[in-house]
C-alpha cells in the first residue's frame, strides 16, 4: 500500500506540474486553450493571471514533491487537502469537470496516504 500511496501522489504532483507548465508558459498556445476551452482572445487577456495560477499549482506540485522526499504523511496530506479544496471551488465556479481531475484523485490518494500509515 505505502507503494501505491507514493505512486498516486506522484502522480498528483505531476499533474499539477503540468497544469504549471500549461498556465504559465503555453497559456496561449492550442493545447493550453484546449485544455482550459479558452479562445485566443480570452487566453491573451488572461495570460499574466494564467502564470501566477500556474505559479500556484506549483507550489502545490512542490509541497507533494516534499512530503514524498521527506517520507511525511502529514505534508503529503495537507497539500492533498489543499489540491482537493482547490479542485471542489473550481468544479463550482468554473467547470465540474476539475472535480474528477483535482478532487476524486486527490481524496483517493489521501486515502491510500491514511491507509498506508
Amino acid at each position: 500500500m505505502t507503494l501505491l500511496a507514493a505512486a498516486l501522489v506522484g502522480l498528483i504532483a505531476l499533474l499539477h506540474g503540468y497544469i504549471l507548465v500549461l498556465e504559465m508558459f503555453l497559456w496561449t498556445t492550442p493545447r493550453a486553450m484546449k485544455a482550459f476551452g479558452t479562445t485566443p482572445e480570452f487566453a491573451a487577456t488572461t495570460r499574466v493571471m494564467a502564470g501566477n495560477q500556474g505559479l500556484y499549482n506549483g507550489f502545490l506540485a512542490a509541497g507533494l514533491i516534499w512530503g514524498l522526499v521527506t517520507g511525511s504523511a502529514a505534508i503529503q496530506l495537507f497539500f492533498l487537502a489543499c489540491v482537493a479544496v482547490a479542485g471542489l471551488y473550481g468544479a463550482a465556479t468554473a467547470n465540474r469537470r476539475i472535480l474528477f481531475i483535482q478532487t476524486v484523485p486527490a481524496a483517493l490518494a489521501a486515502l491510500a496516504v491514511l491507509l498506508a500509515r
